[in-house]
């Protein structure tokens, strides 16, 4: 992600299917324009966009507990 500081934890959810994944923010890109984001493989199995390559998500931080 290019604003948040490193590392952010953040919840991706894809818009279309509803699905979530909860994910490390630990690099700067490189970035493909018009993308927000870039998660791993793992990650976008999960949210069911790894076939298509891409997909709209929500990405929310998350505030650690402790």
């Amino acid at each position: 992600h290019k604003h948040l500081p490193l590392p952010t934890f953040v919840r991706d959810v894809n818009l279309e299917t509803k699905r979530e994944v909860s994910v490390r923010v630990h690099d700067r890109g490189p970035f493909v324009a018009g993308r927000s984001m870039d998660v791993s493989a793992g990650a976008a199995k999960k949210l069911r966009c790894y076939t298509k390559g891409t997909a709209r998500v929500l990405v929310e931080a998350v505030e650690l507990e402790g």
